[in-house]
């Protein structure tokens, strides 16, 4: 009997322009075969490459194909050599007539043909199946792999296609990237009828192609959740960080009609983080990205809806309901709502920078760019814990990274066990009191102008690879005057708001501000967007609880 198939959806396909010598292929096929392998036949040249074509978008393999020589419009020595583009691994066998042997001959040499088989093949116990063993056997002891079901084809040094690989990579959604100049990016670019002329491609599950697509779009394809199931909820989160989990999670297990909208991916910075080795109850440490994914699934789990790659543009307060209004013009009210939209990497003002960000300059993205960094000189701008635990992930691949601080030392605002860590990495040096001056290169990063902050001198080092970590901005600006804000944009709540222990003109209500209760009653904040917080992911999670039991007793009250 057949072996079974590395995988589910792998292929054999037949391809013979006689309908009866076709549909007799394919019988013999899944007599055999049927359990283990997908039968695939066509009638035609071409509509066996457009199936050929339709099977490689969907991320299918092709273990076999089978093709008769005397087919009009194209032979099949000319479709195999066409269909060798496409699925160069698959092994190629060509159906003859006795007559047709000589060309036969010729062709294992034009298509590297595995083999030729002579029509008619009966019994196909002796003269078909004992060849297509073989063959598929070789064939599974090839390198071929079955691939993530999402692929994202673009250029390496590229803003776009990096924003793509970042999204897919933090919502994890499984894909795998091709260079557009490689031969299997190539190929899978005139699958999708695409030049390379506009890029990322991204071809999802079902095979379609989305040409360089917008979050929302490439969010709503690759099956993640972006639209409200109801108008109307008891609690909204907004922002998807350790707060806004830690609010999601404990709102919906405590019975609140819960969603939390996250414009990006849910984790925030802590997400991204390669490290974090301080937080209670994981002793050995966890990534940003594990963490991220248990609290999600363990929101989902109880209940609350997770939206993602959607924009809030605006905080409304209609009588007892506050109405949440996103980029597209649509809204979702609730009873209540915590705000924990957390804070944002600063944009580094160097000459230069903007360009090139993408392109060899990256702000948080040293987990999705670190197989990238294999055996190159890194450099890290900043010194706190999310530059200190990027420094120690990138150092297990790169040949050196160099920590870029203005301040004397790291003790100023890195923990002191990374601190110690970094100390004792052999390839991880640390140069203070410097700042990046000015980023050089042409479509990429090539070279940096450093300065030191006291002398004022300026060296040029070789550079290909900068991630920038230099402090945070609040995600606020979108709130308007709707909630009160420091002068940094951080929001105030509770004893914050009011002036010798009074509350704010604002206040409609006999009782003060709850704790975390901003300017408005029933909207809470939560996380690193609170002013004075402790920017730690422990503190964000405590606080999205704290929120939430706040908002059952403005509930109950209200």
């Amino acid at each position: 009997m057949a072996q079974a198939a590395d995988a589910a959806r792998t292929v054999i396909l037949t391809v013979d322009d006689d309908p009866g010598v076709s549909r007799a292929v394919a019988r013999d096929l899944r007599r055999r075969y049927g359990e283990s392998y997908r039968i695939v036949r066509a009638e035609s040249g071409e509509s066996a490459l457009d199936a050929l074509r339709e099977l490689k978008l969907r991320g299918d393999l092709v273990a076999v194909i089978l093709a008769d020589y005397r087919m009009p419009q194209m032979n099949g020595i000319e479709f195999l050599e066409q269909a060798l583009d496409v699925y160069p691994g698959a092994r190629r066998v060509l159906l003859t007539a006795y007559a047709d042997t000589n060309a036969a001959i010729d062709a294992i040499n034009v298509v590297d043909l595995d083999h030729y088989l002579l029509k008619p093949w009966d019994p196909p116990e002796e003269k078909l199946y004992p060849v297509l063993d073989d063959l598929l056997q070789a064939w599974r002891g090839s390198d071929y792999r079955p691939v993530p079901s999402t692929k994202v084809v673009g250029h390496r040094f590229s803003a776009r296609s990096s924003d793509v690989r970042e999204f897919l990579a933090r919502n994890q959604v499984p894909y795998r990237w091709y260079s557009a100049e490689e031969p299997e990016g190539r190929r899978l670019l005139a699958a999708a009828g695409q030049d390379g002329e506009r890029l990322p491609v991204v071809i999802t599950a079902d095979g379609t192609p989305l040409v360089e697509p917008e979050a929302p779009e490439l969010a709503a394809r690759v099956g993640l959740a972006t639209t409200p199931t109801a108008d109307f909820y008891d609690l909204v989160v907004i922002g998807g960080g350790p707060a806004g989990l830690g609010a999601a999670v404990y709102g919906a297990s405590e019975g609140l009609r819960t969603v939390l909208v996250e414009r990006s991916a849910t984790g925030g910075q802590a997400g991204q983080s390669s490290r974090i080795e301080n937080y209670l109850g994981f002793p050995d440490g966890v990534s940003g990205a594990q963490l991220t994914d248990r609290a999600r699934r363990q929101a989902a789990k109880f209940g609350a809806e997770i939206l993602s790659a959607r924009e809030v543009t605006a905080l409304e307060v209609n009588g007892a309901a506050r109405v949440v209004r996103f980029a597209d013009g649509s809204a979702v009210a609730a009873h209540s709502v915590i705000l924990a939209t957390g804070v944002q990497y600063r944009q580094l003002a160097a000459q230069g920078c903007d360009d090139l960000t993408g392109c060899g300059v990256f702000y948080g993205s040293a987990l999705t760019e670190a197989a990238s960094c294999q055996g190159h000189d890194v450099y890290i701008v900043g010194g706190a814990n999310s530059a200190g635990q990027a420094a120690m992930y990138l150092a297990r691949g790169a040949k050196s990274v160099t920590l870029l601080v203005r301040g004397p030392d790291l003790s100023a605002s890195m923990s002191h066990y990374l601190i110690q860590q970094i100390e004792e990495a052999p390839n991880i040096s640390v140069r203070c009191h410097t700042e990046v001056e000015a980023a050089h290169g042409e479509g990429r990063l090539e070279r940096l102008t450093l300065r030191h902050t006291l002398s004022g001198e300026t060296e040029q080092v070789d550079a290909q690879w900068m991630f920038v970590f230099i402090g945070a901005a609040p995600l606020t600006d979108w709130l308007g005057g709707t909630v009160l804000r420091d002068e940094r944009g951080f929001i105030l709540a509770g004893p914050d708001l009011g002036v010798d222990g009074r509350p704010p003109a604002e206040w409609e209500l006999d009782r003060p501000p709850y704790h975390l209760e901003t300017s408005v009653p029933g909207v809470f904040v939560a996380g690193d967007a609170r002013a004075e917080s402790a920017k730690r992911v422990a503190s964000a999670v405590g606080e999205g609880a704290m929120a939430v039991m706040l908002v059952h007793r403005y509930l109950e009250q209200s």
